[in-house]
């Protein structure tokens, strides 16, 4: 089930409009809170194991930093 905030989020097209398609917003809505609870349960063993919380975190925000978008060509420049 969605937490509150992942319900608040507007999600948007590349253009900046709106998405329409209720089962988009729900299938990014769901993998939003996966990616959540997933992320929580590594920071909360982390932490029990005796790791440093901030690094933890540090790696976590590294690896959202270098998700790879497949669906640009190569050489655009985009990501």
């Amino acid at each position: 089930m969605a937490d509150k905030d992942t319900q608040a989020i507007i999600w948007r097209e590349p253009d900046g409009s709106p998405l329409s398609c209720l089962e988009k917003i729900k299938v990014l809505n769901e993998n939003l809170e996966e990616i959540r609870e997933l992320s929580q349960d590594a920071l909360e063993d982390a932490i029990l194991m005796g790791a440093d919380e901030a690094q933890v975190r540090q790696v976590l925000e590294q690896i959202v930093e270098k998700l790879v978008n497949p669906y640009y060509p190569k050489g655009t420049g985009k990501h």
